[in-house]
């Protein structure tokens, strides 16, 4: 399933107060891979950004003045994410501006234009429970550079999230190998495994292998597959 990171700035923190979408920046992912696919636009809320809003963004009402209404990108938005996983950093935020938005121009809700909403932030604290899990937390967690985010931004923050993502995420999945039986140059011709060279690990790999199924262990607070199939 293809995946697309989003995220968004606002003019403040309450949709009930008026506020308003002011940037929309998205990331795809095929295949864990992140694509050069991106979607960005700057948009014209027709009100001013709070004082703290936009200490935290940096974007002025003088940049937005000339920039299209949300009206305007709505196509474009519900386009790239049709049919996609959307993954949300504390989720429930961007979908109440995203979904007022949509509601204005008679549209259904955001979630109803894609195949489903994933929050990392939720699934940060499953994995880390008591801990400090917003991205910035995440990407030292993670070891994901953020040393150039001084000021948030959409498509700048949807890339760090891509990044926290996918280690977040790694896991044991990226362990598993795939078992299907797959025929020798896709061609029909079955593999003679007695033709393949088995080469044994070293006392040093082995040692890797399991101080790294201890650090899967630890971050998933459960046995590692390949411990209990042993």
């Amino acid at each position: 399933m293809r995946q697309i990171v989003l995220d968004t700035e606002t003019t403040g923190l309450e949709v009930k107060a008026g506020h308003r979408i002011i940037e929309v920046g998205c990331i795809e992912i095929v295949g864990r891979r992140l694509t050069e696919r991106r979607l960005h636009h700057y948009v014209n809320p027709e009100r001013a950004s709070d004082e703290g809003a936009l200490f935290v963004h940096g974007i002025t009402d003088e940049l937005l003045a000339d920039k299209p209404k949300f009206s305007e990108i709505a196509a474009d938005l519900l386009e790239f994410v049709r049919d996609a996983e959307v993954i949300i950093h504390n989720a429930p935020f961007d979908l109440e501006f995203l979904d007022a938005e949509l509601a204005r121009l008679n549209l259904p809700p955001f979630a109803r234009h894609c195949a489903k909403v994933t929050d990392t932030l939720r699934e940060a604290r499953e994995l880390h429970p008591g801990k400090r899990n917003s991205l910035d937390a995440l990407c030292e967690r993670y070891m994901v550079s953020n040393a150039h985010r001084t000021l948030h931004g959409a498509l700048l923050d949807a890339g760090l999230l891509a990044d926290v993502y996918l280690a977040m995420t790694r896991g044991q999945d990226a362990l598993m190998m795939e078992l299907d039986t797959v025929s020798a140059f896709d061609e029909g011709v079955p593999i003679d495994a007695s033709l393949l060279i088995v080469l044994l690990a070293t006392d040093s790999e082995c040692a890797a292998h399991d101080a790294m199924l201890d650090g899967i262990e630890r971050q998933t607070k459960q046995p590692s597959v390949w411990r209990l199939a042993a």
